[in-house]
């Protein structure tokens, strides 16, 4: 037993209850001082510890001086009512269409509870008609991955990303060969056509580097805590990839013909871009990026309608893969 307050005679809900008004009031609390406020032993606050953070609390816990603090992401009580208008109600009514993407994963199942919550708030006639709203908006997402089976280990990234824990995940090849362990502090989620994405630091690699999740075949939960670099943003660390491949960039240089100009005249490909009208109606297209298989796929599928110009040796790998496609024909 700490030394301090006796120790009282209640249930462990209600001391649990009083180590989250303790947490809630500061900053950081230690162990030790939730012992002495309480009149338990430590062992006894390291169990409703872990009970809170059972119970779905975003209890996070930083060193400071040697001492391990205990803290709450978010002070529940100082979070205010929320009101909505109804141009945002349907805002969110037309996101909610866009959610296919999210199928078979946990983010399904908490964005369906947010909007229940919403809807439980509002007139009848008014859920009803932004229900309507939602199902005008139709999401087109062809070529999206099925993530029906990997619904538990996006429960287990989402809970590292949450605390900040280290994961080893086995990851898949893209192309033949055996999977590969990787040590990886989880930095965020990324959504990129149609499918998902982690983005983290690989330890034995020293470099960020992109996951996708379809091809992580297993994952074991890490207990080392981790800090991401102060100033580190995903779009930042991502403004030299044509899409989520970070790769060296290079100066690329295309030419559109005139029959689809507007299609990309109009359109930021890359925040580098620069675009310039040719005589002919057609469109000259510049950008610096990195993502060699990214930005020949791209380029394919527009076909004749679309000359590579630089780099040269980007011209001949495109040049060889349509010849390659001809011959199938």
């Amino acid at each position: 037993m700490s030394k301090g307050r006796p120790a009282r005679k209640y249930s462990q809900a209600g001391r649990v209850h009083d180590v989250i008004r303790l947490i809630e009031a500061r900053h950081g609390i230690c162990a030790d001082e939730l012992a002495r406020e309480t009149g338990v032993a430590i062992r006894t606050i390291q169990r409703d510890l872990a009970a809170i953070e059972e119970a779905g609390y975003p209890l996070v816990s930083d060193w400071q001086d040697g001492v391990k603090l205990y803290r709450f992401l978010t002070r529940f009580k100082d979070v205010p009512p929320i009101s909505f208008t109804l141009q945002e109600l349907m805002t969110l009514s037309l996101l909610r269409s866009q959610l296919d993407l999210l199928n078979g994963t946990p983010f399904l199942e908490e964005m369906q509870s947010v909007f229940s919550k919403v809807n439980s708030v509002l007139p009848p006639r008014l859920a009803a008609h932004m229900e309507r709203i939602a199902q005008v908006s139709h999401p087109l997402l062809q070529g999206r991955r099925d993530y029906g089976k990997s619904g538990e280990l996006l429960r287990q990234i989402r809970h590292a990303l949450l605390y900040q824990l280290t994961i080893t995940i086995s990851y898949r090849p893209a192309g033949k060969g055996e999977p590969a362990s990787y040590r990886v502090d989880p930095y965020t989620l990324l959504f990129q056509k149609g499918g998902i994405y982690l983005l983290g630091f690989a330890r034995e690699r020293q470099a960020l580097r992109t996951f996708a999740v379809e091809r992580i075949c297993a994952l074991e939960p890490g207990k080392e805590r981790f800090q991401i670099p102060e100033g580190f943003r995903a779009g930042q660390a991502l403004e030299e990839a044509f899409g989520i491949v970070a790769e060296p960039p290079m100066e690329v240089e295309i030419r559109f013909s005139a029959a689809i100009a507007h299609a990309v005249r109009d359109r930021i490909w890359h925040p580098s871009q620069q675009v310039s009208e040719q005589a002919d109606g057609a469109v000259l297209l510049k950008f610096r990026a990195g993502g060699r298989m990214e930005i020949l796929s791209w380029l394919l599928s527009y076909g004749a309608h679309a000359e590579l110009l630089a780099p040269e040796h980007l011209r001949v790998e495109l040049g060889r893969m349509a010849q390659e496609t001809a011959q199938l024909y």
